[in-house]
């Protein structure tokens, strides 16, 4: 994690992702590494091979705007991971680092997701725990209670592959969030733990997080697999916490008149009539069922 070559590591990333065949280039058979060479690329970039080499071994840090828009170009790289490469050639230095303080939500936010019966919503923090989350998201998805952490479930527990029918597609969205959420600050004590963990227990994660995706959590949809209502499908949209930086409010809603409008209505029902009951310990973490405040 802790690299003094992240603008190096980044292109060599993006640049095996990158199919000869995209740019008319032949293939003369087997290649010993995937996607484009370091010649190509400088060919396809408008650049000397040699200063390509330099970029990606990290003798040379800081290419020029249009160096770093060829680049982006041959790369078919979006907006958000432009971003990340300009900020990966143009670092800007940071404080020294202050002890981390335990995330918290603000307790007017958890009353405000605890009056929301019929829409699932939670706090997600900036290394992906659950800061904070509403019965109907409990209700919804184990993965969405307080005191998980998405990316330990997602790629530790075998039983997230049922839960999410598009499994690969989640894993591949919670990594890309994660970078986008890190930006350049890689050398976060926290994150540095958390990655280093996922690596060593996950093939998965060591493979999507090699690839350098950078995509910060917006909206879209999701598939969940719930054992008493079936498939629901679920469109989310997400808010940036003022004041909390790193927190992210996600909030999930239904297509009006669809099944999963009809499934959901259904568990806020159940949800509603079930009585409160103190946290049940699952894995070091509250239960499911429960719903939580955060601690003043």
């Amino acid at each position: 994690m802790n690299s003094d070559n992240r603008l190096g590591e980044f292109l060599r990333a993006r640049r095996e992702l990158v199919r000869p065949e995209e740019f008319g280039l032949p293939d003369p058979g087997r290649r010993r590494v995937p996607g484009l060479r370091r010649e190509e690329v400088a060919l396809l970039a408008g650049m000397s091979a040699d200063y390509y080499v330099r970029l990606e071994q990290g003798r040379d840090k800081h290419p020029s705007e249009q160096v770093v828009d060829a680049l982006a170009r041959v790369f078919s790289l979006d907006e958000e991971a432009a971003t990340h490469l300009r900020e990966l050639a143009r670092p800007v230095a940071r404080r020294r680092r202050r002890p981390s303080q335990p995330e918290r939500v603000s307790p007017h936010l958890a009353r405000l997701l605890d009056a929301w019966s019929g829409t699932p919503a939670l706090i997600l923090g900036r290394y992906m725990d659950v800061l904070a989350n509403n019965r109907l998201a409990a209700a919804v998805n184990h993965c969405s209670v307080k005191g998980q952490n998405q990316l330990r479930l997602v790629f530790l527990e075998p039983e997230t592959r049922q839960i999410y029918p598009d499994w690969s597609t989640v894993a591949a969205q919670t990594v890309a969030s994660l970078r986008a959420s890190a930006g350049g600050d890689l050398d976060d004590p926290r994150l540095t733990e958390l990655v280093g963990e996922l690596s060593l227990k996950s093939e998965d994660f060591r493979r999507l997080w090699a690839r350098h995706d950078v995509r910060a959590k917006t909206a879209g949809s999701k598939r969940f697999h719930h054992p008493m209502v079936g498939e629901l499908t679920l469109a989310y949209e997400t808010f940036t916490v003022n004041g909390a930086d790193g927190q992210m409010l996600i909030v999930y809603h239904a297509e009006p008149a669809s099944p999963s409008e009809h499934a959901l209505k259904l568990l806020s029902s159940t949800v509603a009539d079930a009585p409160t009951r103190e946290p049940v310990a699952r894995n070091g973490v509250a239960g499911a069922g429960s719903v939580q405040s955060p601690r003043a």
